[in-house]
């Protein structure tokens, strides 16, 4: 795709975004089947479920995906997804280009060792590796578009607002 086919994608997209503002406004949705017995969550996903468990670090095998390590995936896919985008908006040739993630974690914050220490992920590091004959004033400017318009990476940098609820089943 170049960057009139996007433009042309795009225009009617955004047009009627201007037009109705709230049809911009989508609610995404996620669920998974937890099986207490067994560790797990079985999340759905578009490609099925996905068998989510503990991290081998908390006691997990490994066999099962790590919610820390999807939160990775989605932040890669986010990002180089939104990479090509801005690029091609920008008409610049990638001949190749990856995506990293690499998060660190204190364990003994989630099992309760030490309540000083945090839980959840400290320090995260994205890197892009691009080929591209592009200038590097272009490639810095990418990357700065790709971070301001990646959903995934803008919501770990301003967290949305959270809440949480239980409905009682009974059986």
């Amino acid at each position: 795709m170049d960057a009139d086919q996007l433009r042309a994608l795009q225009t009617p997209i955004k047009q009627r975004y201007r037009d109705e503002p709230s049809s911009a406004k989508v609610v995404m949705y996620a669920s998974g089947k937890v099986l207490a017995s067994q560790l797990t969550c079985l999340v759905d996903s578009s490609l099925g479920q996905v068998d989510a468990g503990l991290h081998p670090a908390a006691g997990g095998s490994g066999a099962q995906a790590c919610s820390g390590d999807m939160l990775l995936q989605a932040l890669v896919a986010c990002s180089g997804v939104t990479l090509s985008a801005v690029a091609t908006a920008m008409g610049i040739e990638i001949r190749s280009a990856s995506v990293t993630a690499q998060a660190e974690m204190d364990f003994r914050g989630t099992l309760g060792i030490d309540k000083s220490v945090p839980i959840g992920i400290t320090s995260l590091h994205l890197e892009f590796t691009i080929d591209s004959t592009a200038e590097d004033s272009q490639l810095k400017k990418l990357v700065e578009l790709t971070e301001r318009y990646c959903v995934v990476l803008q919501t770990l940098a301003k967290p949305a607002a959270l809440k949480t609820s239980c409905v009682r089943v009974s059986g």
